[in-house]
Protein backbone atom coordinates (compact mmCIF):
# COMPACT_ATOMS: atom_id res chain seq x y z
CA UNK A 1 0.00 0.00 0.00
CA UNK A 2 2.97 2.28 0.92
CA UNK A 3 4.72 1.86 -2.23
CA UNK A 4 1.34 2.81 -4.39
CA UNK A 5 1.41 5.56 -2.53
CA UNK A 6 4.61 6.33 -3.07
CA UNK A 7 3.85 6.09 -6.61
CA UNK A 8 1.17 7.83 -6.66
CA UNK A 9 3.06 10.55 -5.04
CA UNK A 10 5.92 10.52 -7.69
CA UNK A 11 3.20 10.79 -10.48
CA UNK A 12 1.38 13.80 -9.23
CA UNK A 13 5.09 15.49 -8.80
CA UNK A 14 6.27 14.81 -12.37
CA UNK A 15 2.65 15.78 -13.75
CA UNK A 16 2.99 18.97 -11.64
CA UNK A 17 6.39 19.34 -12.73
CA UNK A 18 5.85 19.48 -16.68
CA UNK A 19 2.39 21.07 -16.17
CA UNK A 20 4.58 23.87 -14.90
CA UNK A 21 7.19 23.90 -17.54
CA UNK A 22 4.40 24.01 -20.26
CA UNK A 23 2.60 27.01 -18.40
CA UNK A 24 6.09 28.89 -18.73
CA UNK A 25 6.94 28.05 -22.18
CA UNK A 26 3.28 29.09 -22.92
CA UNK A 27 3.77 32.35 -21.02
CA UNK A 28 6.85 33.17 -22.32
CA UNK A 29 5.84 32.99 -26.07
CA UNK A 30 2.80 35.06 -25.16
CA UNK A 31 5.13 37.75 -23.66
CA UNK A 32 7.68 37.42 -26.97
CA UNK A 33 4.59 37.90 -29.45
CA UNK A 34 3.34 40.63 -27.21
CA UNK A 35 6.77 42.54 -27.04
CA UNK A 36 6.82 41.76 -30.62
CA UNK A 37 3.34 43.63 -31.36
CA UNK A 38 4.56 46.15 -29.20
CA UNK A 39 8.10 47.57 -30.88
CA UNK A 40 6.30 46.79 -34.30
CA UNK A 41 3.42 49.15 -33.48
CA UNK A 42 5.67 52.33 -32.00
CA UNK A 43 7.91 51.55 -35.19
CA UNK A 44 4.71 52.46 -37.36
CA UNK A 45 4.86 55.89 -35.52
CA UNK A 46 8.10 56.27 -34.84
CA UNK A 47 11.16 54.36 -36.84
CA UNK A 48 13.46 55.33 -34.28
CA UNK A 49 12.33 53.79 -30.75
CA UNK A 50 13.77 55.78 -27.58
CA UNK A 51 14.75 53.44 -25.07
CA UNK A 52 15.02 54.19 -20.94
CA UNK A 53 16.78 52.04 -18.47
CA UNK A 54 13.48 49.95 -18.13
CA UNK A 55 12.67 50.01 -21.51
CA UNK A 56 16.15 48.37 -22.57
CA UNK A 57 15.84 45.56 -19.37
CA UNK A 58 12.07 45.10 -21.07
CA UNK A 59 12.95 44.81 -25.02
CA UNK A 60 16.03 43.81 -25.70
CA UNK A 61 17.60 41.84 -21.87
CA UNK A 62 14.53 39.87 -21.41
CA UNK A 63 14.65 36.66 -23.30
CA UNK A 64 13.19 35.19 -25.01
CA UNK A 65 13.80 37.44 -28.34
CA UNK A 66 13.74 36.54 -32.18
CA UNK A 67 14.41 39.96 -33.01
CA UNK A 68 17.39 42.25 -33.65
CA UNK A 69 17.58 45.84 -32.54
CA UNK A 70 20.49 48.33 -33.63
CA UNK A 71 20.62 50.59 -30.76
CA UNK A 72 22.36 53.98 -30.97
CA UNK A 73 24.12 55.27 -27.95
CA UNK A 74 23.98 59.12 -27.72
CA UNK A 75 24.22 62.23 -25.43
CA UNK A 76 22.32 64.91 -27.31
CA UNK A 77 21.76 67.53 -24.86
CA UNK A 78 23.52 70.58 -25.65
CA UNK A 79 25.91 70.39 -21.74
CA UNK A 80 27.28 67.20 -23.24
CA UNK A 81 29.17 69.02 -25.79
CA UNK A 82 28.94 66.19 -28.10
CA UNK A 83 29.20 68.00 -31.79
CA UNK A 84 28.96 64.47 -33.92
CA UNK A 85 26.21 62.82 -31.91
CA UNK A 86 23.17 64.76 -33.95
CA UNK A 87 25.36 64.23 -37.46
CA UNK A 88 25.30 60.93 -36.54
CA UNK A 89 21.53 61.19 -35.37
CA UNK A 90 20.42 62.01 -38.80
CA UNK A 91 22.65 59.81 -40.58
CA UNK A 92 21.10 56.54 -37.93
CA UNK A 93 17.57 58.40 -38.75
CA UNK A 94 18.47 57.78 -42.61
CA UNK A 95 19.28 54.28 -42.11
CA UNK A 96 16.04 53.85 -39.87
CA UNK A 97 13.29 55.29 -42.76
CA UNK A 98 15.06 53.67 -45.72
CA UNK A 99 14.37 50.23 -43.82
CA UNK A 100 11.01 51.36 -42.67
CA UNK A 101 9.92 52.05 -46.38
CA UNK A 102 11.62 49.26 -48.09
CA UNK A 103 10.15 46.17 -49.18
CA UNK A 104 12.34 43.89 -47.14
CA UNK A 105 10.52 45.73 -44.16
CA UNK A 106 9.95 42.64 -41.37
CA UNK A 107 9.25 42.80 -37.36
CA UNK A 108 13.12 40.84 -37.44
CA UNK A 109 14.78 44.82 -36.75
CA UNK A 110 14.16 47.28 -34.82
CA UNK A 111 16.32 50.33 -34.53
CA UNK A 112 16.67 52.39 -30.78
CA UNK A 113 18.25 55.12 -29.41
CA UNK A 114 19.44 55.59 -25.83
CA UNK A 115 20.57 59.28 -24.60
CA UNK A 116 23.01 59.07 -21.55
CA UNK A 117 20.97 61.79 -19.47
CA UNK A 118 18.01 59.10 -20.00
CA UNK A 119 19.94 55.76 -19.65
CA UNK A 120 23.16 56.51 -17.69
CA UNK A 121 22.30 53.20 -15.94
CA UNK A 122 22.37 51.47 -19.11
CA UNK A 123 25.75 53.11 -20.45
CA UNK A 124 26.97 51.70 -17.30
CA UNK A 125 25.36 48.15 -17.65
CA UNK A 126 27.29 48.73 -21.77
CA UNK A 127 30.73 49.85 -20.05
CA UNK A 128 30.37 53.12 -22.41
CA UNK A 129 32.09 56.36 -21.98
CA UNK A 130 31.60 57.69 -25.01
CA UNK A 131 28.75 58.60 -27.64
CA UNK A 132 27.81 58.07 -30.30
CA UNK A 133 28.06 54.21 -30.21
CA UNK A 134 26.27 52.09 -32.57
CA UNK A 135 25.15 48.30 -31.21
CA UNK A 136 23.96 45.08 -32.51
CA UNK A 137 21.78 42.96 -29.62
CA UNK A 138 21.69 39.65 -31.56
CA UNK A 139 18.30 37.02 -31.06
CA UNK A 140 20.16 35.22 -28.98
CA UNK A 141 23.09 35.34 -27.07
CA UNK A 142 25.14 38.62 -26.09
CA UNK A 143 26.86 41.14 -28.37
CA UNK A 144 30.36 40.05 -29.67
CA UNK A 145 32.96 42.61 -30.48
CA UNK A 146 31.89 42.69 -33.83
CA UNK A 147 28.39 43.79 -32.81
CA UNK A 148 29.90 47.63 -31.72
CA UNK A 149 30.45 49.65 -35.34
CA UNK A 150 33.63 50.59 -35.40
CA UNK A 151 32.79 54.39 -36.34
CA UNK A 152 36.31 55.64 -36.19
CA UNK A 153 37.94 53.20 -39.20
CA UNK A 154 34.49 53.09 -41.55
CA UNK A 155 33.00 56.28 -40.33
CA UNK A 156 28.84 56.79 -39.03
CA UNK A 157 27.14 57.49 -42.78
CA UNK A 158 24.09 56.06 -43.37
CA UNK A 159 26.03 53.78 -46.19
CA UNK A 160 28.54 52.49 -43.46
CA UNK A 161 25.59 51.99 -41.19
CA UNK A 162 23.54 49.75 -43.40
CA UNK A 163 26.77 47.61 -44.82
CA UNK A 164 27.85 46.89 -41.04
CA UNK A 165 23.87 45.91 -40.12
CA UNK A 166 24.04 43.59 -43.55
CA UNK A 167 27.27 41.65 -41.96
CA UNK A 168 25.55 41.20 -38.63
CA UNK A 169 22.27 40.45 -39.30
CA UNK A 170 21.75 39.59 -43.62
CA UNK A 171 19.48 42.13 -43.90
CA UNK A 172 20.62 44.36 -46.73
CA UNK A 173 19.40 47.80 -46.72
CA UNK A 174 19.17 49.97 -49.73
CA UNK A 175 19.79 53.51 -48.32
CA UNK A 176 17.36 56.47 -49.73
CA UNK A 177 18.22 59.89 -48.60
CA UNK A 178 15.62 62.41 -48.11
CA UNK A 179 16.35 65.30 -51.78
CA UNK A 180 18.73 67.95 -50.62
CA UNK A 181 18.26 71.12 -52.60
CA UNK A 182 20.32 73.35 -51.05
CA UNK A 183 22.96 72.93 -52.87
CA UNK A 184 20.92 73.14 -56.28
CA UNK A 185 20.06 76.26 -54.65
CA UNK A 186 23.35 77.20 -53.40
CA UNK A 187 24.40 76.84 -56.86
CA UNK A 188 22.11 78.59 -59.27
CA UNK A 189 22.17 81.49 -56.38
CA UNK A 190 26.28 81.59 -57.25
CA UNK A 191 25.48 81.81 -61.00
CA UNK A 192 23.08 84.63 -60.67
CA UNK A 193 25.34 86.60 -58.25
CA UNK A 194 28.26 85.98 -61.35
CA UNK A 195 26.44 86.88 -64.17
CA UNK A 196 24.97 90.06 -62.44
CA UNK A 197 28.64 91.13 -61.35
CA UNK A 198 29.63 90.63 -65.23
CA UNK A 199 27.30 92.56 -66.63
CA UNK A 200 27.27 95.39 -64.70
CA UNK A 201 30.93 95.51 -65.36
CA UNK A 202 30.24 94.46 -68.99
CA UNK A 203 32.41 97.64 -70.25
CA UNK A 204 35.30 96.71 -67.56
CA UNK A 205 36.42 92.91 -67.81
CA UNK A 206 39.98 92.93 -67.52
CA UNK A 207 40.15 91.07 -63.95
CA UNK A 208 38.83 87.67 -66.06
CA UNK A 209 42.30 87.69 -67.24
CA UNK A 210 43.93 88.43 -64.30
CA UNK A 211 46.47 85.33 -63.79
CA UNK A 212 46.86 86.20 -59.75
CA UNK A 213 43.08 85.71 -59.59
CA UNK A 214 42.81 82.58 -61.50
CA UNK A 215 45.95 81.07 -60.34
CA UNK A 216 44.50 81.53 -56.45
CA UNK A 217 42.00 79.48 -57.38
CA UNK A 218 43.96 76.65 -58.42
CA UNK A 219 45.81 76.76 -55.84
CA UNK A 220 42.96 77.06 -53.58
CA UNK A 221 41.02 73.87 -55.28
CA UNK A 222 44.15 71.57 -55.34
CA UNK A 223 44.76 72.47 -51.38
CA UNK A 224 41.28 71.93 -50.44
CA UNK A 225 41.17 68.10 -52.17
CA UNK A 226 44.59 67.11 -51.18
CA UNK A 227 43.85 68.10 -47.55
CA UNK A 228 40.73 65.64 -47.35
CA UNK A 229 37.97 66.87 -47.75
CA UNK A 230 36.08 64.94 -50.61
CA UNK A 231 36.58 61.79 -48.15
CA UNK A 232 35.34 63.44 -45.15
CA UNK A 233 32.27 63.90 -47.60
CA UNK A 234 32.23 60.80 -48.54
CA UNK A 235 33.05 58.68 -45.15
CA UNK A 236 31.57 61.61 -42.46
CA UNK A 237 34.29 61.00 -39.63
CA UNK A 238 34.31 62.69 -36.55
CA UNK A 239 35.40 65.97 -35.69
CA UNK A 240 37.99 64.90 -32.89
CA UNK A 241 38.07 62.03 -31.28
CA UNK A 242 37.73 61.87 -27.34
CA UNK A 243 39.26 59.21 -25.05
CA UNK A 244 37.60 57.89 -21.87
CA UNK A 245 40.54 59.55 -19.83
CA UNK A 246 39.56 62.89 -21.33
CA UNK A 247 41.94 63.57 -23.99
CA UNK A 248 41.31 64.75 -27.43
CA UNK A 249 43.30 63.61 -30.67
CA UNK A 250 43.60 65.89 -33.63
CA UNK A 251 45.03 63.36 -35.77
CA UNK A 252 44.23 60.24 -36.57
CA UNK A 253 46.84 57.45 -35.02
CA UNK A 254 46.02 55.08 -38.95
CA UNK A 255 46.46 55.89 -42.89
CA UNK A 256 43.16 54.36 -42.87
CA UNK A 257 41.17 56.98 -41.18
CA UNK A 258 41.42 60.58 -40.27
CA UNK A 259 39.26 63.89 -38.15
CA UNK A 260 37.42 66.43 -39.93
CA UNK A 261 40.13 68.89 -37.81
CA UNK A 262 42.54 66.94 -39.14
CA UNK A 263 41.96 68.14 -42.58
CA UNK A 264 41.81 71.28 -41.69
CA UNK A 265 45.67 71.34 -39.98
CA UNK A 266 46.78 69.86 -43.24
CA UNK A 267 45.14 72.11 -45.51
CA UNK A 268 46.54 75.03 -43.65
CA UNK A 269 50.25 73.61 -43.93
CA UNK A 270 49.73 72.96 -47.56
CA UNK A 271 49.03 76.80 -47.83
CA UNK A 272 52.12 77.48 -45.54
CA UNK A 273 54.14 75.36 -47.73
CA UNK A 274 52.95 76.66 -50.98
CA UNK A 275 53.60 80.48 -49.63
CA UNK A 276 57.30 79.25 -48.50
CA UNK A 277 57.44 78.61 -52.41
CA UNK A 278 55.47 81.63 -53.56
CA UNK A 279 58.18 84.02 -51.89
CA UNK A 280 61.19 82.40 -52.84
CA UNK A 281 59.91 82.47 -56.15
CA UNK A 282 59.17 85.98 -56.02
CA UNK A 283 62.85 86.84 -54.14
CA UNK A 284 64.30 85.32 -57.28
CA UNK A 285 62.24 86.57 -59.83
CA UNK A 286 62.35 90.43 -58.19
CA UNK A 287 65.29 92.68 -58.91
CA UNK A 288 66.17 95.83 -57.24
CA UNK A 289 66.73 95.74 -53.24
CA UNK A 290 69.16 92.91 -52.29
CA UNK A 291 67.95 93.21 -48.55
CA UNK A 292 64.24 92.39 -49.19
CA UNK A 293 65.27 89.51 -51.50
CA UNK A 294 66.89 87.86 -49.05
CA UNK A 295 63.93 88.43 -46.03
CA UNK A 296 61.63 87.30 -48.73
CA UNK A 297 64.25 83.88 -49.93
CA UNK A 298 64.73 83.41 -45.87
CA UNK A 299 61.36 83.62 -44.86
CA UNK A 300 60.27 81.58 -47.26
CA UNK A 301 62.73 78.67 -46.95
CA UNK A 302 61.87 78.57 -43.18
CA UNK A 303 58.18 78.06 -44.34
CA UNK A 304 58.22 75.24 -46.23
CA UNK A 305 61.40 73.93 -44.17
CA UNK A 306 59.02 73.85 -41.06
CA UNK A 307 55.75 73.08 -42.05
CA UNK A 308 56.91 70.38 -44.80
CA UNK A 309 58.84 68.86 -41.80
CA UNK A 310 55.51 68.58 -39.66
CA UNK A 311 53.97 67.25 -42.80
CA UNK A 312 56.35 64.52 -42.57
CA UNK A 313 55.81 64.03 -38.91
CA UNK A 314 52.29 63.64 -39.40
CA UNK A 315 52.49 61.14 -42.16
CA UNK A 316 55.23 59.42 -39.89
CA UNK A 317 52.74 58.78 -37.21
CA UNK A 318 49.86 57.36 -38.97
CA UNK A 319 52.15 55.45 -41.87
CA UNK A 320 54.09 53.06 -39.14
CA UNK A 321 57.67 52.54 -40.53
CA UNK A 322 57.74 56.09 -42.84
CA UNK A 323 61.42 56.05 -42.39
CA UNK A 324 62.19 59.59 -43.43
CA UNK A 325 62.00 62.95 -41.73
CA UNK A 326 63.26 66.68 -41.55
CA UNK A 327 63.38 68.55 -38.78
CA UNK A 328 60.78 67.22 -36.51
CA UNK A 329 60.67 63.03 -35.30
Amino acid sequence: MKYKLYIVLIFLSILSYVTCQYRTKNNQGTSLAERVQQLTEMTLKKPILKFNGSKFKQYIKAPPRNYSIIVMFTAMAPQRQCQICRHANDEFTIVANSFRYSALYSNKLFFASIDFDEGSDVFRLMKLNTAPVYMHFPPKGKPKAADTMDIQRVGFGAEAIAKWIGERTDIQIRVFRPPNYSGTVGLGLLIVIVAVGLYLRRNNLDFIYNKNLWGFCALFFAINMTSGQMWNHIRGPPFVHKSPNGNVAYIHGSSQGQFIVETYIVMVMNGAVVLGMILMTEAAARKGDVKKRKILAVIGAGLVAIFFSLLLSIFRNKAQGYPYSLLFK
